[in-house]
């Protein structure tokens, strides 16, 4: 086992208990929640294994799924971002680059970062409260926890990433 895998596995509880202790309490108006661990999913790097991805994908889903008694919808919700993440990612990322390219606004630009984490997160947040609602009857209350929350989990991962890219 390498260091990295080490280092994935903190950030791994890191994004965790954050996200038990002090971002699963926060609902904004009653409908935005911050969902800050999908940005472990999007940090892979370019290079790294599908199975890899979906298993860390699966894995960080099922414990939050664990702690906030949501059976399988965060589990299914960062499974197919986790499937979805090496394919939509190549799409910003030269064929020749580094095989361990971690996607960031130091990396890969403002500009690509965004069209690479806004969409992610817009359609994680899509299919996380589709599965918790499993119904269409409230359109307006699921498009508001959707926009919501979106934007409030955007808002911390571009507060994390100018944080990173001060402190290197």
């Amino acid at each position: 086992m390498t260091i990295e895998f080490f280092k994935r596995l903190g950030w791994f509880f890191v994004y965790l208990l954050a996200q038990v202790v002090v971002l699963g309490n926060i609902h904004l108006f009653g409908v935005a929640t911050p969902l800050v661990y999908v940005y472990f999913i999007l940090q892979l790097p370019y290079g790294y294994t599908k199975w890899g991805s979906l298993l860390w994908g699966f894995l960080l889903g099922l414990s939050v799924d664990i702690f906030f008694n949501t059976p399988g919808v965060a589990a299914a919700s960062l499974t197919i971002i986790a499937a979805l993440q090496p394919y939509y990612y190549q799409m910003f990322v030269s064929r020749d680059s580094l095989e361990n390219l971690v996607p960031g606004l130091r990396t890969i630009g403002m500009v690509k970062f965004s069209y690479y984490v806004i969409p992610m997160v817009l359609i994680y947040c899509a299919l996380f409260f589709t599965l918790e609602q499993f119904s269409f009857f409230h359109f307006f209350h699921w498009l508001q926890c959707v926009v919501g929350s979106a934007l409030m989990t955007l808002v911390l991962i571009y507060t994390l990433e100018i944080a990173k890219k001060r402190n290197p």
